[in-house]
């Protein structure tokens, strides 16, 4: 599931359609995102406490021992958080934006009013 939401990074594509029509999906369709959302947000989670927990440790060795380990080169801790949290935090705020927006169609339109959606969410 998890996958699913950090690898779609391509635009959404909108539909236009009566806001009376998506009222029924759009709680699903909210439920759905902020799912997403707490996934991402409990991977970027762990993989913070992970790198404390490494560097605590690391820390906490002898020096001689940390001459012979080493520690991972700067520029591969600034690889690993643009791949594990500053991208899926990219993603949540798209997606954040995306419950925002659903979230005022269903609070400012009125059930004539043609609204733009989602393609997932009118389907």
């Amino acid at each position: 599931m998890i996958t699913s939401a950090m690898s779609n990074d391509q635009p959404l594509k909108w539909t236009k359609r009566k806001a009376a029509d998506v009222y029924p999906f759009l709680e699903t369709y909210i439920a759905r995102k902020e799912q997403a959302i707490a996934e991402i947000e409990q991977v970027v989670a762990r993989y913070e406490k992970k790198r404390l927990m490494e560097d605590r440790a690391y820390q906490a060795m002898s020096p001689l021992r940390r001459m012979i380990s080493g520690k991972k080169p700067d520029h591969h801790l600034a690889v690993e958080y643009i791949h594990y949290v500053k991208k899926p935090m990219e993603q949540v705020k798209r997606l954040r934006a995306e419950v925002e927006q659903a979230k005022a169609i269903l609070t400012q339109s009125q059930p004539h009013d043609d609204v733009h959606v989602p393609e997932d969410l009118g389907s």
